[in-house]
């Protein structure tokens, strides 16, 4: 059944009807389960899986009863799995589902955080995140960073420290805010599109990790209504997140176009904070001898001179 579409007003913006199937409010995991594993299915095809086919084929992707018989599960079991009803399946059903659908580590740990989600333990209301702290020896650790951008942020992309090559890295997302969330900053920041060479990319990845965030966090309300407010802003990212990707964020290259030194290329890295639960360091280097290294020790060299002229603060 589809719902009804809701009216939603922008500031400035005529009004748009979005269907309200596409705003997530809040997480659902039998929804969730629903369509991540439809949108898995419908993505495979018959010869991906040495299947024949015969070309009556009504709608995209594999046949439930395909998936059944490669799952090694009956076709009824299979048919309530991707209901939504993942409670009580084993890890064994939970890997060959995995394999039929011929998911990826991101897309496995994901379902495994569905079926986590879906048991029957009467689930804990949605909570507002722990307002995270940096303890001081982490900050200490992050300002002996010199030679790299560093920041720590957690699984809602929420900023929550940088050293100072880390700051003039992102001047435009730290614009006037202490604690920038970079998801709002790729999504509602016309800068963006500018200042992330691949931006298409950027976006497609932001929106995989906070899919892959709501799976394994799905009652944390400050996620939820982030998602919910990019969902009303967005028609980019909505149409993303309908797409069900998630996606690990380790590490990688990010191109970037800085207004003070041009054309970046950057390593980085994702570093866990073990003692630090949701808290993630995340580095970003040049290779040495290239030009982009050469533009980031400028950059720092240009941030510590600006520190030093920042004026002293009266006792």
């Amino acid at each position: 059944m589809v719902r009804d579409p809701a009216k939603v007003t922008l500031a400035g913006s005529p009004t748009v009807w979005v269907r309200a199937s596409t705003l997530p409010s809040r997480m659902d995991a039998r929804s969730e389960i629903r369509e991540f594993l439809t949108s898995r299915r419908a993505r495979l095809k018959a010869a991906d899986v040495g299947l024949p086919d015969y070309g009556t084929r009504r709608v995209p992707g594999l046949r439930r009863e395909e998936v059944a018989v490669l799952a090694g599960v009956s076709v009824p079991y299979y048919t309530r799995l991707e209901r939504g009803d993942l409670a009580g399946a084993s890890d064994s059903v939970l890997d060959a589902l995995a394999r039929a659908l011929r998911l990826d580590d991101p897309e496995r740990a994901h379902l495994f955080d569905l079926a986590r989600a879906a048991q029957p333990i009467g689930g804990p209301p949605r909570r507002r995140s722990p307002k995270h702290r940096i303890r001081p020896a982490v900050q200490q650790l992050l300002d002996a960073i010199t030679g790299a951008a560093a920041h720590i942020g957690n699984e809602r992309l929420d900023i929550l420290g940088a050293n100072a090559l880390g700051r003039a890295l992102f001047p435009e997302m730290f614009d006037g805010q202490e604690r920038p969330n970079a998801a709002r900053f790729v999504f509602l920041d016309p800068r963006a599109r500018e200042f992330y060479r691949d931006w298409d990319r950027i976006a497609r990845d932001v929106v995989a990790i906070l899919r892959s965030a709501a799976g394994r966090n799905p009652y944390d309300r400050d996620l939820t209504d982030l998602v919910g407010e990019l969902s009303t802003r967005s028609q980019e990212f909505r149409q993303h997140w309908a797409k069900h990707d998630v996606r690990f964020h380790i590490s990688g290259v990010k191109r970037y176009h800085h207004a003070q030194v041009g054309d970046l290329q950057l390593n980085y890295e994702r570093l866990e904070l073990v003692f630090d639960t949701g808290l993630m360091i995340f580095t970003y280097t040049a290779d040495p001898g290239t030009r982009s290294a050469e533009a980031l020790a400028l950059l720092g060299s240009l941030a510590a001179t600006a520190a030093a002229e920042k004026p002293t603060p009266a006792p």
